[in-house]
């Protein structure tokens, strides 16, 4: 993976009985779901801008693509240490990458990362990310 320049953070969440596949392991889409669990929690602990704040005013972040390496299973009550940073942001988006590890192996699950672009959630539409939020996310 890319040498992030970029502040990385931890979040740490359990593997939950609904996440379990038909395999006796985490399902796939799930993945998809700590990453963005973390990232909802990094905001606000890391960026000082929850989510809540971030959308009231005005804009949101959407993914545009996303790509996973998948590693190792993870199973029902598996404590994970989720691990994301920006790896690039400009006007344009950012690329946030992240890598899942498992804290009783201490191996990692899955690792990857998102493209993200900026809307206005007034008009839905993508929008330019100004300098002040590229200073504020470039921790």
């Amino acid at each position: 993976m890319e040498k992030n320049q970029y502040s990385i953070f931890e979040t740490e969440l359990r593997v939950r009985p609904d996440d379990i596949d038909m395999f006796h392991h985490v399902h796939n889409s799930k993945y998809f779901d700590y990453v963005l669990a973390a990232r909802y929690e990094q905001m606000d602990k890391f960026y000082n801008m929850s989510m809540e704040s971030f959308l009231e005013s005005g804009f949101g972040w959407v993914v545009r693509t996303a790509y996973v390496d998948y590693k190792r299973p993870l199973i029902m009550g598996d404590l994970i240490r989720i691990r994301t940073g920006i790896l690039t942001i400009n006007e344009k988006g950012c690329r946030v990458q992240f890598e899942i590890e498992n804290v009783r192996t201490r191996k990692i699950a899955a690792d990857g990362w998102f493209d993200y672009v900026m809307i206005d959630t007034n008009t839905g539409k993508g929008c330019k990310v100004n300098e002040t939020m590229i200073t504020a996310y470039s921790i």
